[in-house]
Order: C-alpha cells, then sequence, then structure tokens
C-alpha cells in the first residue's frame, strides 16, 4: 500500500493538503523532519500516513491526555491499531498496554513525555521495533515557548538509550523563530526537512471589541448564534464563575472549566463540552489543550491573554474543521493589570539562575506589550499576528477581508467615567461588521438543511452509542460533503470527503439510509445559485438572508402544552418552550428560544431596566412591570454566594407567550 492508498483508505480523502507530503515523504526516506503548520493544517496526518507505512511502531510524545486519548479513538474508528500510555491509566492498564505493544499490537503509540524516564518503558522500547518517535506539540521543549515543559528536555536522553536512532520528527503550530531553532537543537535533529507552511488560518475571523460590557455583548453574541459550540476564556477563575453564572441564569447550555473544581467536576465538565451535551464553555485557558474538537465556532477571550503565542494557540482552537469561524477579544485596560500581576506571581524553574529569571521575565514584559498594540491596533489584525510570527505581509495598508478592521468594524471606546454612564443609559448597539466568509453548511437549501440536521442526529445517536465525540463519528464538513453528493450506494459514499473504508464499514449503511429516503423527495439540496466554483470554495460568498433560521415563535400545539406557574425564572419558562419545541419536532429551521432575547424584548416594551450602580449592572423593574407580575428575588450560586434574580407570575408567564405565538 502506498501514501495514497493509506490516505484513502483510513482517512477517506484523495489528495493531501498543502505541505503534507512533503514531510511524508521526508519521513519515508529516513529524515528527520519539523512541521510548523498552523493548527487544523493536518500535522497528524503527517506522521500517522508514515507510521502506518514504516516497518516498525511510532512513539508519539504528547503532553496532552485529552489529545492522546481523542486521536487513539480517531484511529480505531478508522481501522488502525493504536493506544496511549498515560497517568490517567492504572498501573495494571499501563503493564497490559506496555505488554500488548512488545507483542506487536499497536503500529502508533502515545506516550506522555514523563513516561520515557521509567524503566518499564525504557526495557520496552530497547526491546521494539521503534521506526520513527514523534514530538508533538514539540514548541514545549524550548524556554522561549509559551508552554515549555521541562519534561520535554529528556526526550533525546531517552533516544540515545535505544540500540538504533529511530527518524524523529517533530511538530508545532506557533513557533517564533528562536522557538524553531530551540526545537533543532534540542532535539539533535540531523539534515532536517523543515517546512514552515505559514501561520494563516483563513477560516478564521479577529475581531476585537474594546468596551466594559463584556457580559451584555457575551448575550448578544449568544442570541444570534443560538446552536453553536464555543470557548469563553477568562484570565481568572474569579470572572470563569462569573460568567458562567450569568449564562446558567439566562439558560444557555454551559459548563466551566478552571483548577480551583475538583478533578471528577472538570472532566464531566469538559466531556460535557467535547460530546455537546453542553455547547458553551468557560473556561481559563487551562482548558483546551489538546481539545480536538473539530466544530468549535467561535472563541471569545472575555480578558485579554498574556501573549498573542497564547491567544493565537487558544483562538485558533475555533474552526478546526475548516469551516468559517470568529475569534474575538473583549479588551479592556485592566486586564493589562491583571496580566502584570500573573506574570509577577508566576513561579519559576528552580534550576534557573537569577539572570534566566530576569530575561524570561523582560521576555513576558515584551510579549504583553506586543499583545497590548494587537489590542489597540487600527491596521490588519491578521497581519500584525502574522508579522509576529514572521510571516505576515510588510504593506502597512494590507487588507485581509476577514478582520474586523478591514471590514470597517467600529470598536467602542469609553473615554472617561461621564461619558460612560451616559452610554449604559442609551440604546447603542455594538457595532459589528457583517462576517464575509460563510460556512459549508449555510449553502444548503431549506430542505439541505434538514437533511444536514438529520445526519446529525444520526451521528449524535451513533456516538453516544459507542461513546465517542460526535466529530469523531464524522465531521460536519463530511455531512456537508454527503447533502451536496447524495451518494446513493458504497462506490459513491467513499467519494465523499472523510469517508473511508472503515468508516464506511461501521456507519456507512446508516448514513446510506437517510440520504436515500430523501432522495425520493426530488428537490433541490444544494443552493444552485451558487457557481460551480463558488460552492467549492465556500467561503467566497456570504450567506444569504433566505437561509437564516427564523425568530422562535410558539405555535398552537406548542401551547396547549405548556405548564404556567405561580412564580418561575425566566430561564425555567425558556427551557420549558425549547423542551416541547424539539419534542413535537416543530420546524427545525426556527431559532432556540433565548432569555436574553425574551428579556431584551421585555426592556423595550418598557417593562423592566438595568442601571448601573456600586461597580456591577442591576436589573430593575418599571411601573408596567410590576403591573404584568414581575418581581425581585434572591437565588444562591453554586460558590455560596446570593444573587438577585427576577421572577415572573403566571400573568407575566401568559403575556411573554402570548407574544411569542405566531398568530
Amino acid at each position: 500500500m502506498n501514501k495514497y492508498e493509506t490516505l484513502k483508505k483510513y482517512y477517506g480523502y484523495d489528495s493531501f493538503r498543502p505541505g503534507q507530503e512533503v514531510l511524508i515523504d521526508a519521513v519515508l526516506n529516513k529524515r528527520d523532519v519539523l512541521g510548523i503548520m498552523p493548527t487544523g493544517a493536518g500535522k497528524s496526518v503527517c506522521y500517522q500516513v508514515p507510521a502506518l507505512l514504516l516497518p516498525g511502531i511510532t512513539l508519539v510524545v504528547s503532553p496532552l491526555i485529552s489529545l492522546m486519548k481523542d486521536q487513539v479513538q480517531a484511529l480505531n474508528q478508522a481501522g488502525v491499531h493504536a493506544a496511549y500510555i498515560n497517568s490517567s491509566l492504572t498501573e495494571r492498564q499501563i503493564a497490559k498496554a506496555i505488554e500488548l505493544a512488545g507483542k506487536g499490537q499497536y503500529k502508533i503509540i502515545y506516550v506522555a513525555p514523563e513516561r520515557l524516564e521509567t524503566g518499564e518503558f525504557l526495557r520496552f522500547a530497547r526491546e521494539a521495533d521503534i521506526s520513527m518517535i514523534t514530538v508533538d506539540e514539540a514548541h514545549c521543549i524550548s524556554q522561549w515557548g509559551q508552554d515549555f515543559r521541562p519534561s520535554y528536555m529528556n526526550i533525546l536522553t531517552f533516544v540515545k538509550e535505544l540500540p538504533k536512532r529511530p527518524i524523529i520528527s517533530a511538530f508545532t503550530a506557533t513557533a517564533t523563530t528562536r522557538v524553531k531553532d530551540d526545537i533543532l537543537a534540542a532535539l539533535d535533529l540531523r539534515s532536517p526537512e523543515v517546512l514552515v507552511t505559514g501561520f494563516d488560518r483563513e477560516n478564521l475571523y479577529f475581531e476585537v471589541q474594546q468596551i466594559k460590557k463584556k457580559e451584555e455583548f457575551i448575550l448578544k453574541y449568544l442570541d444570534c448564534h443560538a446552536g453553536d459550540s464555543g470557548v469563553i476564556y477568562c484570565a481568572t477563575r474569579k470572572n470563569v464563575d462569573k460568567v458562567y453564572e450569568i449564562l446558567k441564569e439566562y439558560g444557555y447550555p454551559a459548563a466551566r472549566y478552571h483548577a480551583g473544581l475538583s478533578n471528577e467536576e472538570r472532566k464531566r465538565n469538559q466531556d460535557a463540552f467535547i460530546y455537546d451535551t453542553c455547547p458553551i464553555i468557560v473556561a481559563t485557558n487551562a482548558f483546551g489543550m489538546g481539545i480536538d474538537k473539530s466544530n468549535v465556532r467561535f472563541v471569545i477571550h472575555y480578558n485579554m491573554p498574556q501573549s498573542l503565542e497564547n491567544y493565537y494557540q487558544e483562538a485558533g482552537r475555533a474552526g478546526r474543521d475548516g469551516e468559517a469561524a470568529e475569534c474575538i477579544l473583549l479588551y479592556s485596560p485592566q486586564d493589562v493589570i491583571i496580566n502584570r500581576f500573573l506574570i509577577e506571581s508566576r513561579e519559576m524553574n528552580p534550576g534557573m539562575s537569577y539572570a534566566q529569571m530576569d530575561e524570561i521575565k523582560n521576555r513576558d514584559e515584551e510579549r504583553l506589550k506586543k499583545m497590548t498594540f494587537y489590542s489597540n491596533s487600527h491596521k490588519c489584525l491578521r497581519n500584525f499576528i502574522l508579522q509576529y510570527f514572521g510571516d505576515g505581509k510588510q504593506n502597512a495598508s494590507c487588507n485581509c477581508g476577514n478582520c474586523s478592521i478591514c471590514l470597517g468594524g467600529v470598536k467602542t471606546i469609553t473615554v472617561n467615567e461621564e461619558e460612560d454612564m451616559v452610554s449604559r443609559r442609551s440604546e447603542k448597539a455594538i457595532k459589528r461588521p457583517e462576517r464575509r466568509k460563510s460556512r459549508g453548511s449555510d449553502l444548503l437549501t431549506p430542505k439541505g438543511r434538514e437533511l444536514f440536521e438529520r445526519l446529525r442526529e444520526v451521528r449524535r445517536q451513533k456516538a453516544s452509542g459507542e461513546g465517542v465525540p460526535p466529530y469523531i463519528i464524522f465531521s460536519d464538513r463530511t455531512l456537508v460533503d454527503m447533502c451536496e453528493k447524495m451518494p446513493a450506494n458504497k462506490e459513491e459514499m467513499l467519494n465523499v470527503s472523510g469517508v473511508g473504508e472503515n468508516k464506511f464499514e461501521r456507519y456507512g449503511e446508516d448514513f446510506l439510509a437517510v440520504i436515500l429516503e430523501f432522495a425520493n423527495v426530488g428537490e433541490v439540496l444544494w443552493d444552485t445559485s451558487y457557481g460551480q466554483q463558488e460552492q467549492q470554495e465556500i467561503y467566497a460568498q456570504p450567506s444569504k438572508s433566505s437561509r437564516k433560521k427564523d425568530e422562535f415563535y410558539v405555535t398552537e400545539e406548542m401551547y396547549r402544552q405548556i405548564q404556567f406557574f405561580e412564580n418561575c425564572l425566566l430561564s425555567e419558562l425558556v427551557a420549558q418552550l425549547n423542551e416541547i419545541r424539539i419534542r413535537l419536532g416543530e420546524d427545525a429551521n426556527m431559532k432556540k428560544a433565548t432569555a436574553a432575547s425574551i428579556e431584551r424584548r421585555l426592556k423595550e416594551e418598557g417593562y423592566i431596566d438595568e442601571i448601573y450602580s456600586d461597580g456591577r449592572f442591576r436589573k430593575v423593574i418599571r411601573m408596567e412591570g410590576d403591573r404584568m407580575g414581575i418581581s425581585t428575588g434572591t437565588k444562591i450560586s453554586s460558590k455560596g454566594n446570593e444573587y438577585e434574580v427576577l421572577k415572573y407570575s403566571e400573568m407575566a408567564q401568559r403575556e411573554i407567550v402570548n407574544e411569542l405565538r405566531r398568530k
């Protein structure tokens, strides 16, 4: 089997992405390689394909337990025998995995760098036929990288303990010139093929908003992106908890993640996000390393990160499937103060000299300064990032066509406290530019969108039954390709991008059954108003308003099933409305109901208002709201803090629902 047959059989693709073939050929010619490729460019294929063609075992050194699990699940789903060895396993499980590896059970083994130092693993490695060692997240080996891991420094020691030197391949998504040179030296790469494909992620839209009303922005944003999966990053645990409580109050399906939670809660919340039970997660930057969830549609930074390296890595968790996604930074000058404090309080490696500590501290200060410049830039945001990594254009008037600056977005900047109070009392919605790039699913007709949703449901059921994330079964992009090509048999299904032979044997017939049922409808499922080139290049045109989801409304059948209570929170009423809508199978093209959209309508009609006092926003009930039966109450947060909520009487609930009924 050659590299093309391997790619088609196990991954379902007909051709390699830019840069992949160069690195694969180098490895097959027994050369060391260093690949610096942006997230989503397909780094894993660069070492997995040659690993399947080389005679022995490939060890993949990775610091990320979650990534190991994801990659091994994906490989096993594709028909490749793989395993991982890390601290999430018991000693008995590790011993069993090493025993099976010694018998040649696995072609690819993921291993934590700390494991290389153990006698048991070293004994196995000396006796095994190891063809290649792959170092993933290779920037972790450099003290100048943003995620330095001392255990990575022992990789070369491990290699020297082996009876014969294997091929060494190293990969990372973000590396400055200094970090790249460190990787080459620390791993002692010999006459390597070094490939830097560029850092640009064309499918990502970048935006900076300079605002103080960050929570209001987030609520409005989520209201306009109902059903989308995304990450909201905060600099501190306190901010994570605050944003999480607000989202929960408004009825959004959100989870949270930070070091202050128990291991069990972090694991539970991370799984809820990965498996789409809670499509939104609020987290510190401890979350996300190695999360290979492909359908993240947005990443919002509630606080400015400490460096562009951190920002680009975290923002890069959006749009891994190549579909359009948004990366939005909510900046305020207070963020600089927070980050300076975090830099000052950071623990240093005990083995460092004072001179090294000072040098690293100065480096961190310089990085923070560059990040602040980005947050205040009036030039192309994409080019600012690319120039930082040595990959941008020197033309100051560069226009990428997919950032808030190049699309003419307006930043809301508060000059002083008096002006800020005026803006809070006014109705100026935050002005945002129209995004130019659209997803593949945006180009489907309403009927095609219905098929897409049914295929997603089949995928969800399969994933739930097998205990794997939905994107491990098929990506959204693969489902869109099914809707476009409408395969009628195995041969045609294997021509769908992302459907390999093993995937078809496991799932193909189930997806074909749904497609064939739709084939009898006789309607066009792909919007033919787009030319062939535009259909292939799905980002070339903006999505059409005719394909946008309808606003939520209550049908007569839904109305008959609603239960009204003496008093309830708005989030409880919204949850009931959405549950009834799903149960009755109402219009799939209808948006979900959200507490934020209903509350905005109540503000517009004069029932409630919002004022700023004592450093926070408070909801107040106006005379009309009091007449309607809206009252104040209190709740206790999970942290034991008391906070104020609005309660809605039965009369208020009925008036809200009547406003939502389709006449």
